[in-house]
């Protein structure tokens, strides 16, 4: 078992050193659209790995296979989304002003706040010295039960619209694939640990799922 803060830094931080290295030598040939989207990805892996892990209040120490899990995808992710980022795909000058790309980029941000605004909403649940479960309450958790994979589902949506690569795509349905079930899975026991638990709310997706 390894502690829940020291897991979550050593197995999301390979997603924002490997891409930022690639950026760091290919600087001086990158393109600004293709340093605007791998950005997207490196600013949400530094929230992720420097950020979010040092916020985690106490936490269940995660299981080696588990860790070594995450380590294994961010890893192989990280590499895959910052090399082709920087090697393998050149936008033109106006990528940047496509509507497509300006709306991948703003669902990305919106996915960003929803999903930092959630993590501080279930960080806050209890007050200090409290124990037992509370029921998530503010946000998009008025609408889903799982407001922060919400938020991090729409992050990588927002940026598959913008980057417009085969990575990126898959990324996202990955996302998906991974976090529907499990939210599927807090829903279910959400509903069968609170009897007065709000009926309307969905698992992951306001209003549909």
């Amino acid at each position: 078992m390894i502690p829940a803060r020291l897991a979550w830094l050593l197995q999301e931080v390979p997603s924002l050193i490997i891409p930022l290295c690639y950026v760091i030598t290919a600087f001086e040939s990158l393109s600004a659209p293709n340093f605007v989207i791998i950005s997207l990805f490196i600013i949400h892996y530094a929230q992720r790995s420097l950020v979010y892990s040092f916020l985690i209040k106490g936490g269940k120490p995660t299981p080696v296979h588990l860790f070594l899990g995450g380590l294994l995808f961010c890893t192989v992710n990280g590499y895959i989304q910052g090399v082709w980022q920087t090697r393998y795909v050149q936008y033109d000058t106006f990528w940047l002003t496509k509507p497509i790309t300006c709306i991948g980029i703003s669902v990305f941000v919106l996915g960003a706040l929803v999903n930092i605004q959630s993590d501080a909403i279930l960080r806050n649940l209890r007050r200090p010295g409290e124990k037992g479960y509370k029921i998530p309450k503010g946000g998009l958790f008025e609408y889903c039960s799982s407001a922060n994979y919400f938020g991090e589902l729409i992050e990588w949506i927002g940026y598959a619209l913008a980057a417009q690569t085969l990575p990126s795509l898959t990324f996202a349905v990955f996302t998906f694939c991974n976090l529907a079930p499990r939210a599927l899975y807090h829903h279910k026991w959400y509903l069968q640990k609170f009897e007065d638990y709000p009926k309307n709310r969905k698992a992951i997706i306001p209003f549909l799922l």
